[in-house]
């Protein structure tokens, strides 16, 4: 053999033994060492029992882990990387009635050394569990509630919010009814508090990107009876003779528990769209979203929870997402170096919405683009080209730093 033929062969030797250590031996050892010296990191996730909601359509599934799938989806992720980080991270579930507080049972989690906690809770009990002294050496992750004033006034410092306020989702629609100049709007309120504060939220946001509301009314009739036969007649003829009302752009409608928004599309009196909770509507996440390596990512949690990724799932999985990120990066997983690194200016976290998604500084709320969608499609994602900010386009959505008393 020539000196070029043993270069040749040796090249390939060396290229088979590269391969292999790639594939097999070197990377199981490693893997075993590393589990060896593994660090784990518990996190928490309270919920509260809710009342059995019926779906209003039959094609909609009743889900009951929303919010804990996304969340271990979550783990799934950040267990990946930490196969090389040295670090596990595992989540335990706790629910509790709508009428007792969860503090002893948040009490008991923190005994066992928990300070990583997910909250899907009410703005009220939320705050009664980061006021406990325990909850000062925590980090708590509010996945669920929309209220502004968890965002203006009643911030806490050892709190983050990945949910998207109502202010953030009203202004996301109001900037694309601005940039589509539907100025004109009917809103159609519903009877709970919740749609109170979304009526709200709605009237701020024309406030500041020149929507108009020529007409407000209350949603007073009953949801019922659309599974008779002459339900559809009924709805029919309500909703056409309750939308007879001066000439408006769109329609829009706060309805968060679902009650009675869904019929109001094509039934209207004049030929308009409907927007608000249903319809066009604002979402921080939708099964209808496909771009920025979403498709990949809606295909990976239905392989395994068996439905789409829910708004609370996605939420969910942010929260558990940022400490993972944020416990790679500083090497630990102590609630207050987290907090630090998250609400610094280091932190990027890839959200599948075409743009890093960061902490506002002032009061703890996640930064993200909002998506506009329609039943089956997307139609917009906001922040919407055009609406301008010193700092980042983000903060056109929401409470800014001048706008809250948040430090």
């Amino acid at each position: 053999m020539n000196n070029f033929g043993a270069a040749c062969l040796l090249l390939k030797l060396c290229f088979a033994a590269e391969l292999m250590l790639i594939i097999f031996p070197v990377v199981a050892v490693d893997e075993v060492q590393v589990t060896q010296k593994s660090i784990e990191i518990p996190i928490a996730l309270f919920s509260q029992a809710r009342e059995e909601h019926v779906p209003i359509s039959l094609l909609d599934p009743i889900i009951d882990d929303s919010g804990l799938a996304g969340a271990e989806q979550g783990i799934r992720d950040n267990n990946t990387t930490g196969r090389f980080t040295g670090q596990k991270f595992r989540i335990t579930f706790h629910q509790v009635n709508a009428e007792d507080s969860p503090v002893d049972r948040f009490r008991q989690q923190y005994a066992l050394g928990i300070r990583l906690f997910l909250l899907d809770l009410p703005a009220a009990t939320i705050l009664e569990l980061a006021d406990l002294p325990e909850a000062g050496g925590s980090l708590l992750f509010n996945i669920g509630a929309r209220d502004d004033s968890l965002r203006t006034h009643a911030c806490r410092e050892n709190l983050l919010h990945t949910a998207p306020s109502r202010a953030m989702l009203a202004d996301a629609l109001a900037q694309y009814l601005a940039w589509k100049r539907w100025n004109r709007w009917f809103l159609v309120v519903g009877r709970h508090a919740e749609d109170q504060a979304f009526a709200e939220a709605l009237k701020r946001a024309a406030a500041r990107f020149g929507g108009k509301l020529v007409e407000e009314k209350a949603w007073t009739f009953k949801a019922g009876a659309r599974r008779t036969d002459s339900g559809h007649t009924q709805a029919q003829q309500e909703v056409n003779a309750f939308t007879q009302v001066r000439d408006y752009d769109i329609l829009l409608v706060a309805d968060e528990r679902e009650e009675f928004g869904e019929y109001l599309s094509y039934r209207t009196y004049l030929p308009r769209p409907v927007g608000g909770t249903q319809g066009l509507a604002p979402r921080a996440w939708s099964r209808v979203h496909e771009q920025w390596g979403a498709t990949q990512f809606q295909n990976r949690f239905h392989r395994t929870s068996g439905r789409w990724m829910s708004e609370l799932d996605y939420a969910a999985w942010i929260a558990v997402r940022s400490i993972g990120e944020g416990a790679t990066r500083v090497r630990s997983g102590d609630p207050a170096v987290l907090r630090s690194y998250l609400m610094g200016p280091e932190f990027k976290l890839a959200a599948f919405k075409g743009s890093a998604v960061t902490y506002r500084d002032w009061n703890g709320q996640l930064r993200q683009p909002l998506l506009i969608t329609s039943p089956r499609v997307l139609i917009s994602v906001s922040p919407q080209k055009g609406f301008l900010h010193q700092f980042s386009m983000l903060d056109t959505l929401g409470f800014d730093r001048s706008e809250t008393r948040c430090r």
